[in-house]
């Protein structure tokens, strides 16, 4: 008895990736269905017989031209409205069949949107049967001669068959006889009218291949799964029917066997032996398959269903008799045929509920399957490693093994030239179209088995000859069957003399007949032993024939496969050819539109281009229109300015030689008062001794030099610094009784010009000129100094000791001699960051550091031997003009040696416009504009630089 082995689907090194490995790209096919009315709009239009166009609907965005986008897809091969299901299995689906007789998987898928015809397609109708039927027929016309029998292969429950002895099949054989046959519950044909194979496809398309091995026995299981809402479902369950509890359909789930292959658990494999059995277990699974109602197609498809035809082949032994029991030489290979359910807009289905949620799913799935295709096409155009996501749905985890180079791969996309599915049609190509650069690897052939070709031919020629000769030796020998056979042999033989006994003591006729006989009897042994050796030569001789012959026939069958290998090579070639010519083509139309389109951005950017000149043109003119009136506004302005100069200078000059004259007047005057009053104090201290002298005279004598030349002759007690006291103002008063006539006029001089407050006033006055450089007689510390708050007390005393002079006019004070020259001038350097985005400004103002080292981008060497920083910034004022700011800084020396800076106070330099209303405000509404521009500023920062600041107008 025969040990029962376990054949498995054996491990192909060629799977393994590498970079040399032949690949071939995805075949997608597409086919288009006819519309449904007369009256429909089409968008779809088939150019040639691998290229459609889409034509917009109206209502859609057009383009910059105004014109509808018309866009081009091209496929392997389309197929219009007229092909009928036979062409489309030819050129699609019968490769795959003959694949799976040569050990090599397949997967064949329809997509689309809902109603476009896929399960049509797949499956189609009593007279026009679709792939499924039609692969089913193919496949057993071509091995049916050559299956063995039931339950010699066993599937088991690893995605492995297990190979069985004749004994072990019979008994399962009589067993599964056994078994009472139980009718089935409501779904009987009559009720139900499920469709034969018979009306599906006619015997005059009845089709099988070529190419196979008869030295192999064949098996063939089905199964049938569903995959709803991301659950996997077994169509084949025979699952008991309780009407009290019905109970739900268990959902299954995908494992992986020892060589890497995706497979559904304890998913329902049936064997079958005809195309009528295949097709009535398929039918059982499809009246359970989910199908619903919706507002786009009738009989919509809920989920998306996988037909798989596994075929398992082992080869025969040595004497072409029983099957070979070595696992290694079992082969298995799968067809699946997936009908996916089609893509819809809830918008449109107005789906609620459970088909809402069925709806979600399917699309869910959809786009994880485009996500799929658009990594591996990344993944292979551009040497990315990234993972592609096979787990977020069944349907893509269950075939990731095809994708991955376990078999080819085709699709068919399905379309519905209906105007109404225009954005759906194009979301579909755009898949199709990047799913054609998808390439998968080629899957290697089987290896060949090293037994001599024709066992089994020549076991059934042994088996004929053998039941031939039987039946020669079980029948009569007559001598009637063959008498010209019989009359040869007796003539051969010596004859026989008279046998006639007339007297009883002859004793030569019996001597003699016995001895003829005894002759004849020589000669037959004779000849036997002859035949025998002629016969065992020429069995020689046939056996030596025999073996030349299968030596011949092994030679012709290797180099049948060669050749076979060879014509696919060339169709290979053919097909990549042809694939280059459509590539070609796709790409010089491609080129053509590109070529349109630069032409496009040539012409927009020639008349860009142009209007760009034209207002640089116009630009340009309007700033030479303003340049010259800039200059004609300037060249006012000067004019203007030396006319007003000219002005000044004269009223200038007639008022000097009028104060001239007035102050030679009142020196002349204040001689002859002096003298008076001499006189009148040396004859008064004659006569009154004991009267005290006026203290107020010697204060005179002491600051009387300090005082102006010129005072004002218009008292104003209300003008009087704040530091002189009112005791003193009534102590000059009191004196004037004493002398009505000089000491008066003295003490009324003396009110209307405080002698020591003139000159505290003048000692602490600020020298005018525009460097606003302080005083060296103000003291404080440094930080006073840089904050102007000592500069601008100062300056206040100072405004307000210049406004009580005469009549509002200013009194040029003395230039104080002892100046502290200040640090930027001299010893102390300066970092002068000039950032390069600053605008050159054309002012007659600029500023100057002296001993300054000139930077774009400050650093730290620079830093390090300086002792001051200030940073040129430029910023829009709110007039529009451009306003330089200094912000200025001291740099010190931090603990990690390096340099840091801090900033004190800033200065900003701005130009404006005369025309422009002025913003500053004048102190006296009675001071002129002379007057206001000859007055000392009043600084507010500190004046640490050499340089000059331009205030604002």
């Amino acid at each position: 008895m025969y040990r029962p082995g376990k054949g498995k689907t054996p491990r192909r090194p060629g799977l393994k990736k590498k970079s040399n490995a032949e690949k071939d790209p995805v075949g997608v096919y597409c086919r288009i269905r006819p519309l449904g009315g007369e009256n429909e709009e089409c968008c779809v239009e088939m150019i040639s017989n691998s290229t459609i166009q889409l034509h917009a609907i109206d209502g859609l965005k057009a383009n910059r031209n105004g014109e509808y986008k018309e866009t081009q897809y091209s496929f392997k091969k389309v197929f219009g409205i007229n092909t009928t299901q036979k062409e489309l299995f030819e050129d699609v689906a019968k490769p795959l069949v003959e694949d799976l007789i040569q050990c090599k998987n397949g997967l064949l898928f329809t997509y689309g949107v809902t109603g476009s015809g896929k399960t049509f397609t797949m499956t189609g109708s009593p007279g026009e049967g679709g792939l499924l039927p039609r692969s089913l027929d193919m496949l057993f016309n071509s091995i049916g001669p050559f299956q063995a029998k039931r339950f010699v292969f066993k599937a088991d429950d690893k995605n492995g068959v297990d190979i069985q002895n004749d004994v072990d099949a019979l008994l399962e054989r009589q067993k599964r006889d056994a078994q009472p046959f139980v009718p089935k519950t409501p779904s009987s044909r009559h009720k139900t009218h499920d469709p034969e194979f018979a009306d599906m496809i006619s015997p005059d398309e009845a089709c099988k291949a070529d190419n196979v091995d008869e030295d192999c026995c064949y098996c063939i299981f089905v199964s049938y799964i569903e995959i709803y809402n991301n659950y996997i479902y077994d169509l084949l369950e025979d699952a008991s029917f309780d009407p009290i509890r019905p109970k739900p359909p268990q959902s299954k789930l995908l494992r992986e066997d020892q060589n890497h292959n995706m497979y559904v658990a304890g998913c329902t494999e049936v064997e079958v032996k005809s195309t009528e059995e295949a097709f009535e277990v398929f039918w059982k699974g499809q009246k359970k398959r989910r199908i619903a109602n919706t507002q786009l197609n009738r009989e919509s498809s809920r989920s998306h269903s996988v037909f798989t035809l596994k075929l398992v082949q082992a080869p025969l032994d040595a004497d072409g008799d029983h099957i070979m029991q070595d696992k290694n030489q079992v082969n298995v290979s799968q067809l699946c045929l997936v009908d996916l359910a089609g893509s819809e807009r809830t918008s449109r289905t107005r789906a609620e509920g459970s088909r809402l949620r069925e709806a979600g799913n399917i699309n869910q799935s959809l786009m994880t399957l485009r996500t799929c295709m658009e990594v591996l096409r990344e993944n292979q155009m551009c040497g990315t490693n990234k993972m592609v996501p096979y787990r977020d749905s069944k349907v893509t985890h269950l075939f990731k093994n095809y994708f991955d180079g376990e078999g080819k791969v085709k699709m068919i996309v399905c379309v519905n030239p209906k105007a109404d599915d225009y954005e759906e049609t194009m979301l579909v190509m755009r898949f199709a179209e990047m799913t054609q650069e998808v390439e998968v690897a080629r899957p290697v052939d089987r290896p060949i088995c090293g037994l001599a070709a024709g066992r089994r031919q020549r076991n059934q020629a042994y088996r004929d000859e053998l039941s031939r000769g039987l039946d020669d030796r079980a029948g009569p020998s007559n001598a009637e069957d063959d008498p010209v056979l019989l009359n040869q042999l007796i003539e051969s033989l010596p004859p026989l003399p008279t046998c006639d006994l007339v007297d009883p003591a002859d004793d030569q006729t019996l001597p003699r007949l016995i001895e003829v006989l005894e002759k004849r009897h020589h000669i037959r042994q004779l000849m036997a032993e002859q035949f025998n050796k002629t016969a065992n030569t020429l069995k020689s001789m046939l056996q030596q024939i025999d073996s030349q012959c299968g030596a011949k026939e092994n030679f012709i069958h290797d180099q049948q496969s060669k050749l076979s290998e060879k014509d696919k090579v060339i169709i290979s070639q053919k097909m990549e050819l042809e694939r280059l010519e459509k590539k070609s083509k796709t790409l010089e139309y491609k080129i053509d539109i590109l070529q349109k389109t630069t032409d496009m951005y040539e012409h927009d950017k020639r008349s860009l281009e142009q209007e760009l000149e034209t207002r640089a043109q116009k630009l340009q003119r309007e700033l030479s229109e303003r340049r010259r009136m800039e200059q004609r506004m300037q060249g006012m302005v000067t004019d203007t300015r030396l006319k007003w100069e000219k002005e000044c200078d004269r009223r200038v000059n007639a008022k000097q030689l009028e104060m001239q004259n007035k102050l030679w007047v009142k020196d002349e005057k204040l001689k002859q008062l002096k003298a008076i009053v001499a006189e009148s104090s040396s004859s008064s201290s004659t006569e009154r001794p004991d009267k005290p002298q006026r203290p107020s005279r010697d204060r005179d004598r002491i600051h009387g030099q300090k005082r102006s030349a010129s005072p004002s002759p218009h008292p104003d007690f209300r003008q009087t610094p704040s530091h002189q006291s009112q005791s003193e103002i009534r102590a000059v008063q009191d004196t004037s009784p004493t002398y009505p006539s000089v000491a008066s006029c003295v003490s009324q001089w003396e009110q209307r010009c405080p002698v020591d407050t003139g000159a505290h006033c003048r000692q602490a006055e600020t020298p005018r000129h525009r460097g606003r450089t302080p005083a060296a007689g103000h003291g404080g510390s440094s930080v006073a100094r840089r904050r102007g708050q000592r500069w601008a007390a100062d300056a206040d005393t100072n405004l307000d000791c210049e406004l009580d002079l005469e009549a509002g006019k200013r009194v040029a004070g003395e230039i104080n001699p002892v100046h502290r020259r200040s640090h930027s001038a001299g010893g102390e350097k300066w970092v002068d960051h000039i950032p390069p985005s600053n605008v050159d400004v054309d002012t007659v103002m600029q500023p100057i550091i002296p001993n300054a080292i000139q930077l774009s981008t400050p650093s730290g060497k620079a830093l390090s031997k300086c002792h001051k920083y200030v940073l040129r910034h430029q910023e829009l004022a709110s007039d529009g003009e451009i306003a330089t700011k200094l912000i200025k800084g001291n740099v010190f020396k931090t603990r990690g040696g390096g340099q840091a800076v801090e900033f004190t106070d800033v200065e900003t330099l701005k130009h404006e416009c005369l025309a422009g209303p002025s913003r500053k405000r004048r102190s006296d509404p009675s001071e002129t504009e002379e007057e206001q521009e000859n007055r000392a500023p009043v600084a507010s920062t500190s004046m640490a630089f050499g340089y000059q600041k331009r205030r604002k107008p």
